[in-house]
């Protein structure tokens, strides 16, 4: 797991590489509204995902119905800087090719480490997590019963075992 830690901290450390800024409201501007505001404004069912500097997620299954409306909300409960150990949550198609997915993602730190070539296979994302940070997406479960995987591509994460399954049935 160190080697993992120390490749993601090369890898974001590489010439040209920048830390995102951190996203604030604007002077005068409320905050994201809380996940439990932002779901009884009917964003579906509230899915709470936490992540860490052991490169895990809490949950590795999710169970939805067939079109059911989920909002994630991914918490970062790591200490380690962003720019070595940030998480964000990727769900692919099922006809994705995961492993291509992630070797491509490795490359796209610009773009949060979804590469713009493969964004047709992305049916839900996130922003990327630093420590304390927590991002949210809301979206409609596919339509056809299967098995979707999610995952942090943030690189090495994937690897490490940051993953899981979207079962729809």
């Amino acid at each position: 797991m160190q080697l993992l830690c120390v490749l993601s901290l090369l890898v974001a450390l590489a010439p040209g590489s920048q830390a995102p800024a951190p996203k604030t409201p604007p002077a005068g501007k409320p905050a994201a509204p809380a996940p439990a505001a932002a779901a009884a404004k009917g964003a579906g069912r509230t899915v709470e995902l936490t992540g860490g500097d052991d490169m895990k997620f809490n949950t590795t299954s999710i169970t939805a119905k067939p079109g059911e409306t989920l909002h994630i909300v991914l918490k970062n409960a790591g200490t380690i800087p962003k720019i070595a150990m940030a998480h964000n949550f990727v769900l692919l198609a099922a006809a994705a090719n995961v492993d291509e997915f992630i070797k491509a993602a490795m490359g796209a730190q610009a773009t949060d480490y979804i590469p713009a070539d493969k964004k047709a296979q992305v049916l839900a994302s996130t922003k990327l997590a630093g420590p304390g940070e927590t991002v949210e997406v809301t979206f409609k479960a596919p339509a056809k019963p299967g098995s979707y995987p999610y995952m942090c591509t943030f690189p090495g994460h994937f690897a490490a075992g940051m993953k899981g399954t979207l079962v729809v049935k």
